[in-house]
């Protein structure tokens, strides 16, 4: 079981930089880059966890979200925090998976992310509770959710929606504005 100082920590750093797609990462919370080895331990906020728990969980090619009502039909790709923060060269086209969230299928939460543009999340802006969300994995499954919370200003320092959770759910965020202070637009589907 992940530890909420370790969550928060890990969660904050990437959706405080994630608000928008845009925006500096706080150097204070700037991840330490990927070793070629693991190692045995790893130490965030002051919380030891295994290197199971360290390692990011990555999510496979071939998957695709599609939200039928609102026009979206995008692939899915490992979200890159130096790319998509630090370089701010996140790619179109794509909804990203946020490193260390959950895969879909398997029991917490999946957290996806794309810019608020046209062909991308930008409908997300109309999403409505009972709104249709597919997940196609790359396996042929098809896993389908249904819209239950629509949070149009979900403020940057909010981290709770990202956190693990118990049961199943994807949590869909575009931006609202292009500075990171700016709130950002959840939705969170759960299994039909």
């Amino acid at each position: 079981m992940l530890r909420p100082a370790l969550v928060t920590a890990v969660v904050l750093a990437a959706l405080l930089s994630l608000a928008n797609c845009y925006g500096p990462w706080p150097p204070a919370l700037r991840p330490a880059p990927p070793s070629a080895s693991p190692t045995p331990s790893a130490v965030v906020s002051g919380a030891t966890v295994s290197p199971a728990v360290a390692a990011p969980v990555r999510i496979p090619d071939g998957y695709r979200v599609r939200v039928a009502r609102l026009g979206i039909d995008l692939p899915i790709a490992e979200g890159d925090v130096q790319r998509d923060i630090d370089l701010q060269k996140t790619p179109e086209g794509y909804a990203f998976h946020l490193p260390g969230t959950s895969i879909p299928g398997r029991g917490s939460n999946t957290y996806l992310y794309a810019h608020a543009r046209t062909g991308m999340f930008l409908a997300l802006w109309d999403a409505r509770v009972g709104d249709d969300v597919t997940i196609l994995g790359p396996d042929g499954a098809v896993l389908r959710y249904v819209v239950t919370e629509v949070r149009p200003k979900v403020p940057a320092s909010d981290v709770s929606v990202a956190q693990p959770t118990s049961d199943e759910r994807l949590t869909l965020q575009t931006s609202t504005g292009p500075s990171p202070e700016d709130p950002r637009f959840v939705v969170i589907a759960r299994p039909k």
